[in-house]
């Protein structure tokens, strides 16, 4: 796929909306031209097909996210204040993009299908969450976890889930509200357990 510029990437975005209306197969080119005011002729210039158009949507999501969990992971404080941080910053776009997450969830099994959907949300969080787990065993905030790579998995599945109920719902609930409720659930399973405690 060719690198869109900008001024266009702005515009394709209004074929979120269509996409996560219709679904992507009830969805023809010609539709996402009318919907993006891009013309037919250069989404073919750009992508191969409406495919690639939805991997360019979810993987432009999946960078936002990257970039705001970035900063949440890198920021100060213990790593259980850092990883609730996590929570608000990939609630807080997909929050802002509800469109997209509506589209990600008529056509979740094809985009996880996506090799290059996989590497960018691999980037984007299981890898900066799982590196997350491993400091808070080492200062004593998170338990010490048996495999951090596969609760990276579930804590983002866990934070996406609350994220597209809202999208698609469109409860309206503060963001803050949803990321307190999630974060609390999240570290009251990972909180240390104090000695002769059993697990469930």
């Amino acid at each position: 796929m060719r690198e869109l510029p900008v001024q266009l990437a702005t515009k394709l975005y209004g074929a979120a909306e269509l996409i996560a209306d219709q679904g992507l197969d009830n969805t023809k080119i010609d539709d996402i031209a009318e919907a993006s005011g891009v013309p037919k002729a250069t989404l073919y210039y750009y992508f191969t097909g409406k495919e690639e158009i939805l991997a360019f949507l979810l993987k432009d999501l999946l960078t936002a996210i990257a970039g705001d969990v970035a900063v949440a992971v890198s920021a100060e404080g213990r790593a259980s204040e850092r990883l609730a941080g996590v929570v608000r910053a990939q609630l807080g776009v997909m929050l802002r993009n509800p469109a997209s997450c509506r589209a990600l969830v008529g056509d979740l099994g094809r985009a996880t299908r996506l090799p290059e959907l996989a590497a960018a949300l691999s980037a984007a969080f299981y890898e900066p969450v799982e590196k997350l787990l491993r400091e808070g065993a080492e200062d004593g905030s998170l338990r010490r976890a048996e495999d951090p790579m596969s609760e990276a998995v579930m804590i983002f599945g866990t934070v996406t889930i609350a994220g597209l109920m809202e999208a698609i719902m469109g409860a309206h609930r503060e963001m803050d509200a949803i990321a307190n409720g999630v974060a609390r659930l999240l570290l009251d399973g990972l909180a240390p357990r104090s000695p002769g405690a059993t697990g469930a």
